[in-house]
């Protein structure tokens, strides 16, 4: 079977977290970076990390790498690769992005186009052809340059993996599905303690920890543009893969998930997206403000993304939202808070410094997630 470099990007500050979801499906890490990690894997791999990996952007097979300085040195090291061995005759290929940092070559569209000149170049000596038509397959291509390195990759997943297909209805300012995934999975809640998201928007925290409750695999329900190309992945490996997939699953499990949020509207929507994502049984969603956030039981989480007014108009809010979480923490005395956001006032207003401090890009958008973790529960007796 074919072996591939794979490519999995990721938001900045949780590759720790991709790593470990790659190596607990069995592959082996090449390389880590910043944004991004490297697997080695074949055909299957392909299938099993679109579809099985949380915290992954997408995943691409890596065609390419070679240095250069010049837009000759790029087509001549592109011109090198031997892309007859990815793409048919008739493919419809495509650079789809490029990005460059600390590097010589800096134009996306120049290298956009360079690189697809180049591509064109080795298929013609290839298959013996002047003109393609371009009518068969897509295949995306994605280029980054840093420090003059140029790595292509051909994106085999399409839509970017945080698009689970669940998510029909969002809140203001949503959070994405594979940030939501990773926020959950830098703490060590599991499905047998409680789960509270006082923030909840469109339900996406809520509905990634009740996904991961039932180990329903994030991908089973979309498709992949890989799916299409027989020449490198066997329409079978994807049919087993979701076989695989529908085995793991478990909805008899007994969860305790709550999201609140004081918006009846936007409640109704992440009602309809649980629904969507086949975990409308796990999970309880209720209007209600965050100054009433209370619980009767111990050890629970509380995992939220609240607003940190990216809008200048809202920052004057902020400061009475975060003393009124305060005032909820105080009444949860024995649970752990987990709060992602970009308001940099937030440990002052809350009251307290939190333990750990991690920094994540959330796309271009600096954030912290605060993290404050409470009593653990006394062990089970037999």
């Amino acid at each position: 079977m074919r072996k591939f470099d794979l490519i999995a990007p990721c938001h900045f500050g949780l590759e720790a977290v991709l790593k470990k979801e790659i190596m607990d499906l069995g592959y082996e890490i090449v390389q880590v970076e910043d944004g991004r990690v490297v697997f080695a894997g074949d055909e299957d791999a392909v299938a099993r990390a679109n579809i099985f990996l949380r915290t992954a952007e997408r995943i691409l097979i890596r065609t390419g790498v070679f240095n250069a300085q010049t837009f000759d040195e790029l087509f001549e090291g592109t011109k090198a690769i031997p892309w007859e061995e990815y793409l048919p005759v008739n493919a419809k290929f495509w650079v789809a992005k490029a990005a460059s940092v600390k590097s010589r070559l800096f134009s996306p569209t120049d290298i956009q186009s360079i690189i697809k000149k180049a591509m064109v170049e080795r298929m013609k000596q290839h298959y013996g052809v002047g003109w393609f038509p371009e009518d068969g397959e897509r295949y995306p291509f994605r280029v980054f340059i840093k420090k003059d390195e140029v790595t292509i990759g051909l994106d085999t997943t399409g839509e970017s993996l945080h698009k689970r297909g669940y998510r029909k209805l969002v809140s203001k300012a949503p959070i994405a599905e594979n940030l939501a995934a990773a926020l959950i999975m830098l703490t060590p809640w599991n499905r047998e303690r409680i789960l509270v998201d006082p923030f909840c928007g469109s339900g996406t925290i809520p509905i990634e920890a009740a996904l991961m409750a039932a180990n329903i695999a994030p991908g089973m329900n979309r498709s992949f543009t890989a799916e299409n190309w027989k020449e490198l992945v066997r329409r079978k490996c994807w049919y087993e893969c979701v076989d695989e997939a529908r085995d793991l699953m478990d909805l008899s499990v007994e969860t305790d998930i709550q999201g609140y949020d004081i918006d009846a509207d936007i409640i109704k929507s992440a009602r309809e997206n649980a629904r969507l994502a086949g975990v409308e049984t796990l999970i309880h969603f209720q209007q209600r403000p965050v100054q009433e956030l209370s619980h009767p039981k111990k050890y629970g989480f509380l995992i939220t993304n609240p607003p940190y007014g990216e809008r200048i108009e809202e920052k004057k809010d902020l400061p009475a939202l975060y003393s009124s979480f305060e005032e909820s923490m105080q009444r949860l005395r024995d649970w752990s808070f987990y709060i992602i956001t970009g308001y940099e006032e937030a440990e002052r207003y809350l009251g307290r410094k939190a333990q750990k401090n991690r920094k994540i890009y959330n796309g271009m958008m600096k954030t912290y997630y605060y993290q404050f973790p409470g009593a653990k529960p006394p062990k089970k007796t037999e």
